[in-house]
């Protein structure tokens, strides 16, 4: 069987959802280094809340873009939203509907492959919005194409951001020796942001470095932002699951 042979990993998930895929590396063999590149906030707007809490029946369709996006809207309503039906509400993923369900909510709109807004808007379920009114439960700054496209087909969009996503302040010096070492193996992705903030943090000093070391991604989106950027070996993950990103990883390695 393929492991990891001791390779150092980096994992730039937030610190609250690294444990699963950290712990996978280190069961296959491998090193995990974590080093978070995004921190998550909640966003404290209790008006901003009461009123859409309020209004929540106007809407045909509540859209939940992430699992973040399911807690911190419980978090903002006292840890429960009511009068939810399953046909109401859609996941843009697997682990956002997993997230929903632990709440006692229900999706009944989840794309069976490709887990990102192309694969939400071809369901049957999102064609036939038309004249009706969809309400996206994001955080702040998320991509606009869902809501785009959505109002060009004649539907009424309004946003929830209830969280927000800042740069981590955290030491740096581990990560860096790492690099200036030649021993940083692999690097996993999951958001472009998140790669941006990988650059931002580590300094233009460090860059030419990290765009030989291998890289996970979880899209063909964040390849081309990849790609773009100046990184030289990348493959992207079948979808954004943490044993998905394991399995490629373990190619990246065993390839070397």
């Amino acid at each position: 069987m393929k492991t990891l042979k001791d390779a150092h990993i980096l994992v730039t998930r937030p610190l609250h959802q690294a444990d699963n895929l950290c712990q996978l590396i280190v069961n296959s063999g491998g090193i995990a280094v974590r080093f978070p590149t995004l921190e998550i906030e909640g966003v404290h707007d209790f008006l901003s809340t009461k009123a859409i809490i309020a209004n929540l029946n106007k809407y045909q369709k509540v859209v939940f873009i992430s699992a973040n996006a399911v807690n911190f809207a419980l978090k903002a309503n006292g840890g429960k939203i009511d009068n939810l039906d399953p046909t109401r509400v859609a996941a843009i993923g697997h682990a956002t509907a997993q997230a929903l369900k632990a709440a006692n909510l229900l999706a009944g709109c989840i794309p069976e492959s490709g887990f990102n807004t192309e694969a939400l808007l071809a369901m049957p379920q999102m064609q036939m919005l038309r004249g009706q009114h969809c309400l996206i439960v994001r955080g702040q700054g998320g991509r606009e194409e869902l809501a785009d496209s959505l109002r060009n087909k004649g539907v009424n969009v309004d946003y929830w951001e209830t969280y927000k996503r800042i740069i981590p302040k955290i030491d740096i010096s581990a990560v860096t020796s790492l690099i200036y070492q030649n021993k940083l193996d692999a690097i996993t992705i999951t958001s472009s942001e998140a790669l941006e903030n990988l650059l931002t943090m580590l300094g233009k000093e460090q860059h030419q470095r990290l765009f030989c070391i291998a890289l996970t991604v979880v899209s063909e989106r964040i390849r081309d932002c990849a790609t773009r950027m100046g990184f030289k070996r990348i493959a992207v993950a079948d979808n954004p699951s943490d044993s998905s990103i394991l399995d490629t990883v373990t190619k990246l390695i065993n390839e070397e």
